[in-house]
Order: C-alpha cells, then sequence, then structure tokens
C-alpha cells in the first residue's frame, strides 16, 4: 500500500485540521479543506491559514494538481478559490453538493444562485478515482454530517472530513440540514471497512480534556478505543447517542456566514455597486440553542 506524505495544518479559531498530502516520488499533491480566515467581530477575511500553506508548497517544491473540497463547511470559509488563484490547480467536491446548494439558496433567499455545482471544476462521484502523481485517489460517498459529504481515499490515508473525531472524542454531529445519524452511522462503518492500517485524517478536533489537539488515527485504533462506536455498538444505540448529543450542541459561531461562501466554492457574494460584498443573514431560520 502507497504511503503518501501528509502534512498538516491546525486552525485553533474554528477547531479546523486542513492538509497537504502529496507523492513522495513525483512531488505532486494535493490540498484538502484549506481554511479562509474570517472575523466574525470585523467582517473581515484574511489569509493567514492559506498563506501558512502556500509557504509549506514553496518551501517543499510540490506541485498542486487539486484543491479538493469534502463538504460545504458550516464553521470556516473555504480557501479554495483564494488557493485556486495563487496555485492554478482545479477545484473539486463530491457531486452531491448541488443538493446542498439548492438547500441553502432556499434558506438565503438566493434565486439567482446556481445549484449545479459549476462552483467547482469538477465533481466527483462515489467510487470515482483520479491521480496525484502516482497516488491513485478513489472517492468514498460519506453523507450524514451533510448529504454531501465525501472521504478521500489515498494508499494509508483516508481524510475522513467531519465524520469521524479522535477515537476519545468518538464522531461528528449529524444535525445540521441535510445531515442524518442513519447515514453517518452506515459512512463510518464503510470507513471502519478499510485496512486496519489506514489512517484516518480527520476534519476537526477540539483537545478534549485539554490534551494537545490531534489529526490522525488507524482504523485499527478506532475500532479498538472510539467512544462512539468501538464493542460493536449497533445503529439503534449509535443513533440514540448521536441524537441526544446533537441536540445539546450549540450551532457553530460561523454558520450562516460560512454557508453562503461555501456553497460558491469558497466565493464571496459578488460585489454591490459599491465595490463591496455584504454577506446576508436570514433571521429567525433556527431556533436559538
Amino acid at each position: 500500500m502507497k504511503r503518501p506524505i501528509v502534512k498538516s495544518f491546525w486552525d485553533e479559531t474554528t477547531g479546523s485540521w486542513q492538509y497537504v498530502f502529496h507523492d513522495p516520488a513525483t512531488l505532486k499533491g494535493a490540498v484538502v479543506d484549506p481554511v479562509l480566515d474570517f472575523d466574525r467581530r470585523a467582517g473581515a477575511v484574511t489569509y493567514g491559514n492559506a498563506d501558512r500553506i502556500l509557504e509549506y508548497i514553496a518551501e517543499t517544491g510540490i506541485e498542486v494538481v487539486w484543491i479538493l473540497d469534502t463538504h460545504p463547511h458550516a464553521d470556516h470559509f473555504s480557501a479554495a478559490q483564494y488557493l485556486k488563484q495563487k496555485l492554478g490547480a482545479p477545484t473539486a467536491i463530491g457531486e452531491k453538493v448541488t443538493g446542498v446548494q439548492a438547500l441553502w439558496r432556499d434558506y438565503y433567499h438566493l434565486p439567482d444562485q446556481p445549484v449545479d455545482g459549476s462552483a467547482w471544476d469538477r465533481l466527483f462521484a462515489d467510487g470515482e478515482t483520479f491521480m496525484v502523481g502516482d497516488l491513485e485517489v478513489s472517492v468514498m460517498f460519506t453523507p450524514g454530517h451533510t448529504l454531501a459529504t465525501i472521504t478521500y481515499v489515498v494508499g494509508d490515508a483516508a481524510f475522513v472530513n467531519d465524520t469521524f473525531m479522535m477515537p476519545d472524542a468518538g464522531t461528528s454531529r449529524a444535525d445540521f440540514p441535510g445531515g442524518n445519524s442513519a447515514d453517518l452511522y452506515a459512512s463510518l462503518q464503510r470507513i471502519l471497512a478499510l485496512p486496519d492500517e489506514t489512517r484516518l485524517f480527520v476534519g476537526h478536533d477540539y483537545g478534549p480534556d485539554g490534551r494537545e489537539p490531534a489529526c490522525c488515527a488507524t482504523v485499527a485504533e478506532h475500532k479498538a478505543r472510539n467512544k462512539h462506536l468501538s464493542g460493536d455498538v449497533s445503529e439503534a444505540d449509535y443513533r440514540a447517542t448521536r441524537d441526544a448529543r446533537d441536540a445539546t450542541l450549540p450551532l457553530p459561531d460561523l454558520m450562516l456566514y460560512a454557508l453562503q461562501v461555501n456553497i460558491r466554492g469558497g466565493r464571496l457574494p459578488e460585489p454591490e455597486a459599491d465595490g463591496r460584498s455584504y454577506l446576508k443573514v436570514p433571521v429567525d431560520l433556527f431556533e436559538p440553542r
């Protein structure tokens, strides 16, 4: 099994992990789930996270051939378009993103918003493969957290986004619009069917109980000690635990800001007559938590 080199980047503000992986033989690589910084109080977009990724790419001599999103994120803006402008690499996401676009177009009342996935250069289907150098990347449809979530499997690495957390934190929530705990359970089981030595790189970690943030555990480690799944947990028991936990969670701070950017593939809304972009916040769309 081939072993890509994986570099992780931590965003403390949103608890997000971003990745660059590459083929050591060809130095061709890809970026996964990059973060565009947004200061909610100032309404300001900055580029610290993305520029750290660019510095690493320049230092190591990697040729980036894909910029990959796993799903439209609710807790941060995607830096895919910013990196595309800098690197010239195409962007991609799973083909079910069109359903997320349609859902949030209606929530934001954006009748002119395209919902055909054209905000990305490529839409991947379940089971599709593509190459990064000599590395074959397989696309696995893993819904539940959202209705469009995909996992990228490359050699002994899988970028599992917001499905698994680290074993001591369990799994990710399934209560966002279009999410479903039954779908998430099925997706988790599909990921656990990968070889035991597969490294699962998660989308988020919040350092529970004061430990340092971490980003990777193997399939075998999740089978042995994932707090939501170890010990042959049934779908019914998992769903009861997941749904009860989700009912207590507040919505992400940036969700209503981020989704209108992320359904555009990481683009801000088109500037208005004064040359400035504006974000919409729907009032009373969700109940307070």
